[in-house]
């Protein structure tokens, strides 16, 4: 009895479900089966979300600027500094732009980000101007650039020009003022070979400079070494003579013995004057004094030549003495004062 009881429940239920079906519920069933299903396939099939990236790089790079632009390296090291947080992403690069005079920008380099905030990347130099600047470019786009840094390669030696003194002049005093002109920056050492005696100093912004070096007595040879801010060296050589220090003057006679049997006799007065640099002193005022026994007293006054030289021609007449006179010459230019020198000239049996 209970078994037929409970095959007559089945037999309800499955009626019950047939007319269930009939009535739309089918596509109810469908629907729910088609949802469960659905949704697990998407969970299994469905690409993961990727790790956020941001359209650009916010942070620029940094480079550090050397100590000295000009080199005469052909290859320098840039040091790029990133953000700390940038440091090691496999994702990210940094791009090199160099832009050479006259010239826009342009992209040379690109190399991974170093495990620290710091990479060194080796850039080989054009000849004379480098600017670089960089950036960082990733997936998202790329950064804005660094500050321009500016490497001079320059690998020739600068040009030593001594404007004054002139090779082999003489100069007056203790010490030469060495006036010249080099490339700008340019640190120099003048040596005194003679002496020992040396003095260092830096070319200003236009290339001009002036270095004071003791002198010693009689000839002093110099040697100027000038190193450029590339590191290049260039010597210059030159030699100059100490003068004196003083005005002087020479006196020369055409005769300094003359016969009293033989007078009246010619003679003629020589003067060579020299500034204090030893230099011919030119348009000087001279005066020539000729004193003999037993005559007057003669005196004439001129001017020095180009040269330094002035002349005096006169005679000694029949009524001078036996005995023993001179001459004298007196020299004297503005700013430099006077000085003077004497001979004797004797009358003779």
């Amino acid at each position: 009895m209970i078994v037929r009881l409970g095959m007559l429940a089945g037999i309800l239920v499955l009626g019950a479900g047939v007319l269930y079906l009939a009535a739309g519920g089918l596509a109810f069933v469908v629907g729910g089966v088609g949802s469960t299903v659905g949704g697990f396939v998407n969970n299994v099939t469905s690409t993961p979300a990727p790790k956020p990236t941001l359209a650009t790089v916010a942070d620029a790079p940094s480079l550090v600027q050397p100590t000295e632009p000009y080199t005469s390296e052909p290859i320098v090291d840039l040091v790029v500094t990133v953000p700390t947080e940038l440091a090691g992403d496999a994702g990210l690069v940094i791009r090199v732009y160099l832009a050479l005079p006259d010239q826009p920008p342009t992209a040379i380099k690109e190399v991974p980000l170093a495990d620290a905030a710091r990479t060194v990347i080796p850039i080989e130099l054009a000849d004379g101007i480098n600017d670089f600047s960089v950036s960082i470019v990733g997936p998202g786009g790329e950064s804005e650039s660094s500050a321009v840094v500016r490497y001079v390669h320059d690998d020739q030696p600068p040009k030593i020009t001594v404007t004054s003194p002139k090779n082999n002049a003489i100069v007056n005093g203790t010490a030469v003022t060495i006036k010249g002109k080099t490339q700008a920056r340019t640190t120099l050492l003048a040596r005194n070979e003679d002496n020992g005696s040396s003095i260092v100093g830096t070319a200003e912004a236009d290339g001009t400079f002036a270095l004071s070096l003791a002198l010693g007595t009689g000839v002093n040879r110099i040697t100027i070494t000038g190193t450029d801010p590339a590191g290049n060296v260039a010597e210059a050589k030159l030699a100059v003579r100490r003068g004196s220090g003083k005005l002087t003057v020479n006196l020369s006679a055409s005769s300094y013995q003359i016969k009293r049997s033989k007078l009246p006799e010619p003679v003629t007065l020589y003067a060579t004057a020299t500034d204090p640099d030893g230099r011919p002193l030119a348009r000087a005022k001279v005066t020539f004094t000729l004193s003999m026994p037993g005559i007057p007293t003669v005196t004439i006054d001129t001017k020095t030549s180009a040269t330094g030289k002035a002349s005096f021609k006169t005679t000694i007449p029949k009524g001078a003495s036996i005995g023993q006179g001179s001459a004298t010459v007196l020299v004297s230019a503005d700013g430099l004062g006077s000085t003077e020198d004497f001979t004797v000239i004797s009358i003779v049996k």
